[in-house]
């Protein structure tokens, strides 16, 4: 790199739609991100975004089991996965305190999510690194003596550019993998960062799950970072990257139908399982009874969209709720799926 280091990348046509599509997007839900409902809804997004990215790293904890460790509860799992959350929670709650284009702030970040896990946390790597696929290596990271010049100029470029930041924290994202400037952690690193970036740009990414939907395409995530080093073009990851965050808005998005208000659609996303009224008006952060049975939950059982796990006893003391056949699949309707590539 020299200082005037332009990542190699093009803006294609369904790049320029995807900008344009998620754009308007989030201009609807600008409208709906500072209600209190949506608010209540950060946290749970949170977990989701939090169990996302370390799944793809191999943690095996569930969104429940997360949930259990947030409220400091303690759980039977692996001390290094219960390790890999609390670092991952804590380093999502500092995310407001970040210059994304600080490299004081990228190691801090570094140190955080690594913590206990490995020697050289928050410090870049002193060795060769490749990425491994199939059993034989898929990439070779640039030699350790270059990383800290490399990702000055990178952080330089982020700090300058001006493109729009769906796309500049794309192009970071495919940047910083390719660099691989750690020992360890680079993928989740990688991840946090660019929702930092976005998060600057506007606030309700900080409780948009981008991470979760990466999870659910963790195939197409690395042959997009693979096709884009073979092409020495970050274009294919660009668009690999745009779509998540498309839909991870869609995931979000309350679907308002003659059926489905968005105080309707919002119990639906906080939906785990089975849940007493107690958990879900925690959850939502609803302190009014009523109201959270007038809006909430009476139109969903309503709808058919919830039931009852005692429907022949509704008061009873040990009465939870879950959802219906016709709500989860109202759920998986109002996600899209991304077209395939070619």
């Amino acid at each position: 790199m020299n200082r005037q280091y332009q990542p190699p990348h093009t803006i294609t046509p369904t790049t320029v739609k995807l900008v344009a599509d998620i754009s308007e997007t989030v201009g609807r839900l600008s409208a709906l991100a500072e209600t209190a409902t949506a608010l209540r809804l950060r946290r749970i997004n949170r977990i989701r975004t939090v169990q996302g990215s370390l799944a793809i790293e191999g943690n095996t904890l569930s969104e429940a089991q997360i949930t259990t460790v947030l409220e400091g509860k303690r759980i039977l799992a692996p001390s290094r996965e219960i390790q890999e959350v609390k670092n991952a929670i804590s380093a999502y709650d500092h995310c407001e305190q970040w210059r994304p284009d600080t490299e004081t702030a990228l190691l801090e970040a570094h140190r955080i999510l690594m913590a206990g896990l490995i020697d050289d946390a928050g410090v870049y790597r002193r060795g060769g690194v490749g990425v491994m696929g199939g059993g034989h290596v898929i990439h070779m990271a640039p030699p350790a003596k270059r990383v800290p010049a490399l990702m000055t100029d990178l952080l330089r470029w982020l700090g300058t550019c001006e493109l729009h930041p769906l796309i500049a924290s794309s192009v970071f994202h495919y940047e910083f993998e390719f660099i691989h400037p750690f020992a360890d952690g680079n993928g989740r690193t990688g991840r946090l960062w660019q929702t930092l970036i976005l998060t600057r740009w506007k606030p309700l990414f900080a409780g948009i799950p981008v991470e979760s939907l990466v999870h659910e395409h963790q195939q197409e995530y690395y042959r997009a970072l693979q096709e884009s080093t073979n092409r020495t073009d970050s274009s294919p990851f660009i668009e690999f990257m745009l779509r998540m965050i498309q839909d991870a808005l869609q995931s979000v998005t309350p679907q308002v139908t003659p059926q489905v208000t968005p105080q309707v659609g919002y119990l639906l996303q906080a939906m785990r399982g089975e849940m007493t009224r107690e958990t879900l008006q925690d959850i939502l952060h609803l302190k009014d009874r009523k109201s959270f049975r007038d809006l909430y939950l009476k139109p969903a059982l309503d709808g058919g969209l919830i039931e009852m796990t005692i429907s022949d006893k509704p008061n009873s003391r040990l009465q939870k709720y879950r959802l219906a056949e016709k709500g989860c699949r109202l759920l998986k309707d109002a996600r899209p799926t991304p077209p395939q590539p070619d």
